[in-house]
């Protein structure tokens, strides 16, 4: 008898996530399928909880809301920053991604909204944030130990 995906399992499955009209954004299928242990923070909470109980052969696909993946956007997100705070050798453009340094040390990718002559508004925000997402996966192996 094939064995349920836990909290706990090592699982390898193909996956497939998209937009609600079909854009895909990310997939494993026709290439390597994806290893990982449950609680390793590899896929959203909310992806991970919608494989507990599945078994190797199963297929499914999920719609999943924003609060299971990424979360809604968030206004608080989008900051103004100076200028000045940007290299003298740095010209940011509407749409550019730009790694930014946290005061903790970690980085984040901000995504430039609007540049005005004395600030540039920023949206560090997910990129997928606000948006519900098919989850299709295909489990092919589960392990418990």
């Amino acid at each position: 008898m094939p064995l349920s995906i836990t909290q706990d399992s090592h699982v390898t499955l193909h996956y497939r996530i998209s937009l609600e009209d079909g854009t895909e954004l990310e997939s494993s299928f026709g290439d390597e399928p994806l290893e990982f242990t449950m609680g390793e923070d590899l896929l959203t909470e909310g992806m991970e909880m919608s494989l507990i109980n599945l078994k190797q052969g199963d297929k499914q696909n999920i719609t999943l809301t924003p609060e299971q993946t990424y979360g809604d956007r968030d206004p608080e997100n989008i900051h103004d920053l100076s200028s000045s705070d940007f290299p003298s050798d740095m010209k940011p453009e509407k749409g550019q991604v730009i790694a930014f340094d946290t005061p903790a040390g970690d980085d984040i990718n901000g995504v430039v909204l609007e540049v005005k002559e004395d600030y540039v508004s920023v949206d560090f925000n997910h990129p997928l944030a606000g948006n519900n997402l098919v989850f299709e996966v295909e489990i092919l192996k589960v392990k418990n130990d």
